[in-house]
């Protein structure tokens, strides 16, 4: 279900969010900062569109989305194992969903002002997708794949598909059904790339098309 099944108690203003970016900064190459801030802005656009009351908790995911993507594959391990995370052997041949578990364990030891369900959620499960996704994990999905200082070929493809045809402009119900196909691509995308990668492809990501795939089916 792509609902929301998290009633927040937790408030994060806009000083908040300023400090948070501000202490980011000394621990993030330029490259993966300006990536961030870019993440944190699409995340606000989405937000406009499909859930403005949650804003400032989906620009929060979008600022932590990455802390701990540029440890080393040793360090990922060792945080892994701080944090209980289980390793198989798949999980070794594809380092680079890593840094969403260790991110969302990270994030209530090391930044607990923002611990709430729906950051941890939406960091948690933003490189793998997975099936039954809040709308919250979906929008922080998203805004990393389409944010503007992407520019591979799939990001550039699947952001105009995103915004040419105006969302704003769309009822409700077809935003969300916009909002499904999308997904459905980016995952094709994804599975496409890792395929021609050679690469494992998590189980995770085909629950999470193959679910998107039934709920657009029951929506038309």
């Amino acid at each position: 279900m792509m609902g929301d099944e998290n009633n927040t108690v937790m408030t994060i203003t806009e000083q908040m969010l300023d400090e948070l970016r501000a202490a980011l900064r000394d621990t993030m190459s330029e490259k993966r900062y300006a990536h961030t801030l870019g993440v944190e802005r699409m995340a606000k656009r989405l937000g406009e569109l499909y859930c403005p009351d949650k804003i400032a908790l989906l620009r929060a995911a979008a600022l932590l989305h990455d802390i701990t993507k540029e440890e080393t594959f040793e360090k990922q391990l060792q945080l892994c194992e701080q944090f209980g995370i289980i390793v198989d052997e798949l999980d070794r041949m594809a380092p680079k969903t890593f840094h969403a578990k260790t991110a969302a364990a990270l994030i209530p030891v090391k930044y607990p002002e923002f611990a709430d369900p729906i950051v941890i959620g939406a960091v948690r499960w933003h490189t793998t997708g997975r099936a039954e996704m809040t709308l919250y994990e979906h929008l922080i999905y998203l805004a990393d794949y389409i944010d503007d200082t992407r520019k591979f070929e799939d990001c550039v493809k699947l952001r105009d598909m995103f915004w040419n045809p105006a969302p704003a402009c769309m009822g409700e119900k077809e935003r969300m059904r916009h909002l499904l196909r999308i997904l459905i691509a980016s995952y094709d995308f994804t599975i496409s790339g890792l395929l021609e990668e050679g690469a494992p492809i998590s189980a995770d990501t085909f629950h999470a098309r193959n679910q998107l795939l039934l709920r657009l089916k029951k929506e038309t």
